[in-house]
């Protein structure tokens, strides 16, 4: 059974239909390694198609995060993204930040990668 690599980026900053190229193009890596990747951007077209309220996404891609293996953090500054590389630190999912640095997970293959967030503030 092939592994499921959810995959997280920036989507509202920038230009969306930009955004998801770049998710997709990313997925075609992760395919040619050998994965299953879940593009969660390609929402955007169900969106158009049928809006919901931010939350709604939020919410069904962090639901989508638990159920993956393994979680490629594209660059680009994205509050969602954060929210679901944290969660999938929490829930002992491996981050991996970038397809170089995920092309290396394949090649090596690494076990886990730790991602370690500072407490959060209280307040």
């Amino acid at each position: 059974m092939k592994k499921l690599v959810y995959i997280a980026s920036p989507y509202t900053l920038g230009d969306p239909v930009l955004n998801v190229r770049t998710q997709i193009d990313a997925a075609e890596k992760v395919t040619e390694l050998g994965f299953l990747p879940y593009i969660p951007l390609l929402n955007h077209l169900w969106h158009i198609a049928s809006p919901h309220d931010y939350q709604y996404w939020i919410d069904a891609g962090i639901e989508w995060v638990r159920h993956c293996d393994i979680l490629l953090r594209l660059p680009g500054d994205s509050k969602g993204a954060d929210a679901e590389v944290q969660l999938a630190a929490e829930l002992g999912i491996p981050v991996i930040y970038g397809l170089h640095n995920f092309r290396m997970y394949v090649q090596f293959d690494i076990i886990k990668i730790e991602v370690k967030f500072p407490p959060a503030s209280e307040g």
